[in-house]
């Protein structure tokens, strides 16, 4: 009886390995990922429905080092709207371990650096070398970003084209805003999805 039991369970696991592996076989590296951004100046998880306010969207892919996908690179370029603080793009990569939850659901904890050009929310003024003031425009300037993230998402691995949904939270770091606030913090909810296009047959 015990013998059968432990048999039993023994292919269960083993079933187990086998499926896993062979969803992990259909992942394919430099999906289309597309999302909404929604921006603030804020720490994090302070403030959280002003980020609402300010819609953006971002664009980008990733490249696995496995072949399960659960450790990637992704690939982002973003803007967004914020009349606060001014609109910005970003170009940003960032290391994620995507860690399998349970029923296709994952997980995944990330971090990098990226360039943000934050552009200022109204028109600016400087004196020149005369003493008088004179336009800028809403020109801002480069900074380095350094975003950590956390997301939750679903993904179900397909030989043909499938939809991976996902929500982010990041929070980030700029350095250089100015002279007397050397890192500014401010935060992202991204809401999107990975596009796996079908794998083409030879």
């Amino acid at each position: 009886m015990y013998t059968q039991i432990a048999l039993f369970f023994l292919g269960v696991t083993l079933a187990h390995q086998v499926r896993s592996q062979s969803e992990g076989s259909h992942y394919r590296s430099f999906p289309i990922i597309v999302s909404l951004q929604f921006h603030n100046l804020a720490m994090p998880f302070k403030d959280v429905k002003s980020n609402f306010t300010n819609v953006g969207f971002g664009l980008g892919t990733e490249l696995s080092y496995n072949k399960k996908g659960t450790v990637v690179q992704q690939f982002m370029v973003s803007w967004h709207h914020n009349r606060t603080v001014g609109n910005g793009i970003m170009l940003f990569s960032q290391g994620v371990w995507r860690p399998n939850i349970t029923f296709g659901i994952f997980g995944e904890v990330k971090a990098g650096a990226g360039y943000m050009k934050a552009f200022r929310p109204v028109e600016s003024f400087r004196q020149n070398g005369n003493g008088a003031w004179e336009s800028v425009g809403h020109k801002g300037k480069g900074m380095l970003v350094i975003p950590f993230g956390i997301s939750f998402g679903y993904q179900s691995p397909s030989t043909k084209t499938y939809f991976s949904p996902f929500i982010s939270y990041q929070f980030m770091l700029l350095s250089g805003y100015n002279q007397s606030i050397p890192l500014v913090p401010q935060t992202l909810i991204q809401v999107g999805s990975r596009i796996h296009l079908s794998k083409l047959e030879n």
